[in-house]
């Protein structure tokens, strides 16, 4: 599970543009420097050398930034010393500037440097929230080869609503993808309310309709018990709801799904790409009062030896480019061409990070499982 992950290519740049920001204040000094001791000395820099302690504010802390102010009044006593200045209300008022930028810019820097710190604590205090969610998928489970991947769209502390689960039970292997309603702590506690009740339920629960009910059970305690104080609008409780798949692989070369309004899930098969819409139609999770007096099926579908089976959330086919186009999941599966289920996965972030140029606005969640070539002889684990 990659959580949290910078998207490549757009870190490299900020490195860039890192990097060359904090040679701006040395390069400007240079340039100061060169041009009092050259034939062009006649030309005014003084002005030039009071802004170098706030770019370097910008990117360093109070010591580097208190060093390069130091560095730019010897650059101005040097300049002074050779040009026969020193001594002249000109230069004194260069440096008085200087001293009162240098000192807004390693007070700003340090102020900086504090929340910086506290912004990196909470995006761990984050990262560990989410990781009770969303925890690593093992490489194997069973007779499936697995893979996941998690992009977050926010890269502050804020965190998604996006969840999946899979388990080894003596049922087979069965997974959960989800996608909470809105974001921030009450889209976790949400998301972890029917996680949590997919774990324990998958391993007493025959039935995978009976492990939705347990999930949709959890996520109604869950909203009895928030606390609606902390909700910006009256009505948003009303529309809080989560999305579920749920899929059980077993021995038979088959697929169980039960999908509640969430996007259905592809299934690749010597290259081409299937999706496997549900005949009927359900709501998601939390507004069971439009789910009707009918109990809810499941439905199968073949799974056979060397499929692949790709369980994502809406933040995948709803991710856009510049030119507000979606991005192309079924053509995208088509072309890709990797080995293993992880190499696979790895390709399919690649292309959406490419077509989003690293600007998700929704959080991506993928799951990808493959039907061993020696699942045959490899059966599920059994329990007891």
């Amino acid at each position: 599970m990659r959580f949290m992950r910078a998207v490549p290519g757009v870190s490299g740049r900020n490195q860039t543009l890192f990097a060359i920001t904090r040679c701006l204040p040395f390069l400007v000094l240079a340039a100061v420097l060169g041009i009092e001791l050259s034939p062009a000395h006649t030309l005014y820099t003084g002005p030039l050398l009071s802004p170098a302690p706030a770019l370097a504010a910008v990117t360093m802390g109070p010591v580097g930034t208190g060093g390069v102010a130091v560095l730019a009044g010897v650059v101005s006593a040097i300049t002074a010393i050779h040009n026969d200045a020193w001594g002249t209300p000109q230069v004194y008022t260069n440096l008085l500037a200087l001293l009162v930028v240098a000192v807004a810019s390693v007070a700003t820097s340090a102020v900086r440097v504090r929340r910086d710190r506290e912004l990196a604590h909470i995006r761990r205090i984050a990262e560990v929230s989410q990781n009770v969610v969303l925890r690593p998928l093992p490489a194997r489970m069973g007779a499936v080869n697995t893979a996941s991947v998690y992009l977050a769209a926010e890269r502050g502390a804020q965190i998604g609503g996006d969840l999946y689960e899979a388990m080894c039970t003596r049922y087979g292997v069965r997974l959960i993808v989800g996608d909470v309603r809105g974001k921030g702590l009450a889209a976790v506690r949400s998301a972890a309310a029917v996680v949590g009740a997919f774990r324990e339920a998958v391993h007493y629960e025959q039935d995978l309709a009976e492990v939705m009910h347990r999930c949709a059970a959890a996520l109604a305690r869950e909203y009895e018990l928030l606390d609606r104080s902390q909700l910006q609008d009256p009505q948003e409780l009303e529309e809080q709801f989560v999305t579920v798949l749920l899929a059980q692989v077993t021995d038979d070369s088959l697929v169980q799904l039960i999908n509640r309004g969430h996007p259905p899930p592809l299934v690749m098969r010597e290259g081409e790409v299937r999706s496997l819409d549900p005949a009927r139609p359900l709501p998601p999770l939390g507004l069971e009062e439009f789910l009707g007096p009918s109990a809810i099926g499941v439905e199968t579908f073949p799974f056979l030896t060397g499929d692949r089976l790709l369980l994502h959330t809406d933040g995948v086919v709803e991710a856009r480019n510049n030119d507000n186009e979606f991005f192309p999941l079924h053509r995208t599966l088509e072309t890709l061409d990797r080995d293993t289920p992880s190499e696979y996965l790895d390709g399919l972030r690649h292309a959406l990070v490419r077509h989003t140029e690293g600007r998700l606005a929704d959080d991506a969640a993928m799951v990808l499982i493959e039907r061993d070539t020696g699942g045959a002889d490899r059966p599920f684990r059994r329990a007891g």
